[in-house]
């Protein structure tokens, strides 16, 4: 039997031991969803990965994939995040081959707290290193699933000077016209990152497209820049 069922298994049962039904009512009502939840917040979920890893290695991309879909499989929210901590951890093993199983579970994400995750800290550094990957951004912006659209801009948010600006203003411009607040909210938040990098750019920007981009997405785009 494969060591990485037994470390699933080890932080099944710890989250079900540290749960709070007071907290799972709260969590569920936060994210709007019925999906269920353990109960376990932030700190105690990355204690339980901890000990999780000291119980068990992680030693090749088999059981990497493995470890990151079982829990992504889970039926608890906190398992989607458990799954999200170790492909986010174990960093040799994000390589071009992990694309797949990040896909897979943007693909099956159905709100902001996974699918921003997923394509701003795994997604995003893969299409960073390969910029073929970038044809998926394209292929998302024009989904029917609100969810990859986001994630075809949020896969920028990270690259700084290395962002790939005409795809960008490319990708921000055929959304701008959306009325979907998560689509206005992160075509103003990718722009305020990059004006960490280019502020010119962003102020000329918003300027430029006052009229195609919306209230939201400019306040959002200017505010590092507005506080200078």
């Amino acid at each position: 039997m494969s060591l990485i069922i037994p470390m699933v298994i080890l932080m099944q049962q710890r989250m079900a031991e540290a749960g709070n039904p007071e907290d799972t009512k709260a969590m569920q009502a936060y994210m709007k969803t019925e999906q269920p939840f353990y109960g376990v917040k932030t700190p105690e979920r990355q204690a339980i990965f901890k000990q999780a890893r000291e119980h068990t290695k992680v030693s090749t991309f088999t059981e990497y994939s493995r470890l990151v879909l079982w829990l992504w499989s889970g039926e608890n929210r906190e398992e989607q995040y458990l799954a999200m901590d170790a492909a986010e951890h174990y960093k040799v093993f994000r390589t071009r081959e992990a694309f797949n199983i990040y896909e897979e579970m943007l693909l099956e994400a159905s709100n902001w707290d996974t699918v921003d995750k997923i394509a701003s800290n795994l997604i995003g550094g893969l299409i960073k290193e390969h910029r073929e990957l970038e044809e998926k951004l394209r292929e998302w912006r024009l989904s029917e699933n609100m969810w990859l659209r986001r994630a075809s801009l949020l896969a920028h948010l990270k690259h700084k000077a290395e962002t790939n600006v005409p795809l960008l203003e490319e990708t921000i411009l055929m959304l701008a016209h959306e009325e979907e607040f998560f689509i206005r909210k992160a075509i103003g938040w990718v722009l305020r990152e990059y004006s960490k990098t280019d502020p010119g750019f962003v102020s000329d920007f918003v300027a430029n497209y006052s009229d195609k981009l919306s209230a939201l997405s400019k306040k959002e785009a200017l505010k590092v820049i507005e506080k200078v």
